[in-house]
């Protein structure tokens, strides 16, 4: 019985100890550092770390191990993994992870890995063949994959588990292994591989998903590439705020102009459209002392009327709805006389369930989502008005470039510097840009004056501004050659001509007027005669302009820029 009783412990020692030497997934995927055995909540579609690794089929190397340089051939596989991170806890966070191969090498439509012939490497091979890194689809005719080792064992995963038998599965030539939160995740893939994981078991805060690649071999898989990503799971709904204004000349300095209307534009980040079928709102406070705006729609906007700092806040929420789950029932404690015979009269059950019910009849939880943001308002440019444009005329000498003076204001601040901009009449393609340092001290008033090569039309955009500001006017310019003296003589030639024509038709309707109209003045007669002195006065306002000193408008005529 002793005997009996010492194998028997033996026995259990040696399973004991075969158990303990397993390699299990939490050794591999932690890089061979066992972390310890933690409580975690099942992911599903996921299995739990503490399944025993087939180290034989898929070896495990340490980092620095001298088989990494000699995994690949033509030097070392890198594997980048990305994250649409960060995932509201309940919704899906995707993982992206690509392997990146030695230059000059791609992967075909077979899956096999072959040298890319556009590249500048030199491939030793002639153009009519094709030349493979890993020709996989030679292994797969010739053998069958499985016959290779004589039974099916090759085609299975770490854990022991066969290949899902979808149509072109043998062409897959990779083992993705993912690891995050106790829990690990078996594919086949080719060069990239996309998948997904429900947050709602995942403890909130950063979390490091880890991936190991394997390639084929003839007899066991070998690693290729190792990576790992840190991801965030949040019960807060991650939100980006774009802000936006006409005149700002800097949205990223938060300093806006007063006056003028601000846009502020809410991004959700929600890849996995976890809140579609919720109902948001955004609840706004501008910090001016306007109140609480609330609004279904992400983007509003708001004018500041002040200047100063203000401190914006924003609120989203989101009503998600969820399936309804009875409540555990609790069993009620002894109570009073009173209150037995209080509840013998009402109708009651062993089994009490309630829920939270929605005003359309379901149940729901809130999330809410915050944005916090410091902003000055300040005085700025708000408007350019371009009031006269005017062209230079040139003598023989100064023959070439037509030069032509545009006037500008503007209103409120005073601009430090101007730009023009010369495109072609639809404003699309530029020609040129100068732009000019200026100086103004009392009014809004300059002259800009800029020279054109060819005759044509032109768009003109002018844009003054100053360290937070700037606006913006245009015009289209038809701008003629140079004009000598000429043609200046013809041209007063021709409206001189104009004018004596003008006087004389103005001379024959006045003695019109006067043979059929009695020569006693009436009231009529004043009006028709204040009439016909208007039309001369502005015919000869036409032929006979006021110089420009005496032009109110340019009395004080500012600097020419």
């Amino acid at each position: 019985m002793g005997v009996l009783r010492h194998h028997l412990g033996l026995l259990l020692l040696t399973e004991a100890v075969l158990c303990a030497a397993a390699t299990q997934f939490q050794d591999v995927m932690s890089n061979g550092r066992t972390s310890p055995v933690t409580s975690y909540k099942n992911i599903r579609g996921w299995s739990s770390d503490q399944n025993e690794w087939n180290e034989k089929l898929y070896p495990f190397w340490e980092e620095g191990d001298p088989r990494w340089k000699d995994c690949w051939k033509g030097g070392r596989v890198t594997a980048k993994l990305d994250t649409d991170s960060p995932a509201l806890v309940g919704s899906d966070v995707t993982f992206v992870v690509t392997l990146q191969f030695p230059k000059c090498q791609k992967e075909d439509n077979d899956g096999n890995v072959i040298y890319d012939r556009n590249c500048t490497q030199d491939i030793p091979a002639s153009q009519d063949q094709q030349v493979y890194v890993y020709n996989w689809t030679e292994w797969i005719d010739s053998c069958h994959w499985e016959n290779c080792t004589g039974n099916h064992s090759h085609n299975v995963f770490p854990d022991g588990r066969p290949f899902p038998h979808y149509p072109g599965w043998r062409r897959r030539n990779f083992v993705y292994v993912f690891h995050t939160f106790g829990h690990y995740h078996e594919t086949t893939g080719g060069s990239s591989a996309v998948f997904s994981v429900n947050t709602a078991n995942i403890t909130l805060g950063q979390h490091t998903m880890a991936v190991a690649i394997y390639r084929r071999g003839r007899s066991a898989y070998i690693p290729i590439a190792r990576a790992s990503v840190v991801y965030l799971v949040t019960d807060k709904i991650p939100i980006f705020v774009s802000i936006f204004q006409k005149h700002d000349r800097n949205i990223s300095d938060s300093i806006f102009i007063k006056d003028s209307p601000i846009t502020f534009d809410v991004k959700i980040h929600d890849p996995s459209y976890y809140l579609n079928n919720s109902a948001i709102s955004y609840k706004w406070n501008f910090g001016d002392g306007s109140g609480l705006f609330v609004a279904s729609s992400s983007t509003t906007s708001h004018t500041y009327t002040l200047q100063g700092n203000f401190t914006l806040n924003l609120t989203v929420q989101a009503i998600i709805p969820v399936p309804c789950k009875p409540v555990t029932p609790t069993v009620p404690l002894p109570t009073s006389a009173v209150t037995t015979e209080a509840s013998s009269n009402a109708d009651s059950s062993d089994t009490v369930e309630t829920m939270e019910d929605n005003p359309d009849g379901g149940c729901h939880i809130y999330r809410n989502g915050y944005y916090r943001s410091d902003i000055s308002v300040v005085e700025g440019i708000l408007e350019v008005n371009i009031i006269q444009m005017m062209n230079i005329q040139m003598t023989e000498s100064q023959a070439g470039n037509s030069l032509v003076d545009f006037v500008v204001t503007c209103q409120r601040s005073l601009p430090t510097d101007v730009c023009t901009v010369v495109s072609d009449p639809t404003c699309q393609v530029s020609k040129s840009v100068v732009c000019d340092p200026i100086t103004v001290t009392e009014e809004c008033l300059l002259t800009i004056r800029r020279a054109f090569e060819e005759p044509g039309t032109y768009c003109i955009n002018i844009t003054l501004g100053d360290d937070t500001s700037q606006a913006l006017a245009s015009a289209l310019i038809s701008v003629s050659a140079g004009s000598s003296s000429g043609t200046t003589e013809g041209v007063f030639i021709f409206l001189g001509l104009l004018a004596v024509f003008a006087a004389i038709g103005a001379f024959v309707l006045y003695k019109r007027h006067k043979q059929y109209k009695p020569i006693e003045r009436s009231a009529g007669q004043a009006e028709n005669k204040e009439g016909l002195s208007a039309h001369f006065t502005n015919f000869k306002a036409i032929f006979f302009p006021s110089s420009t000193e005496r032009n109110p408008l340019l009395k004080s005529k500012p600097g020419i820029v």
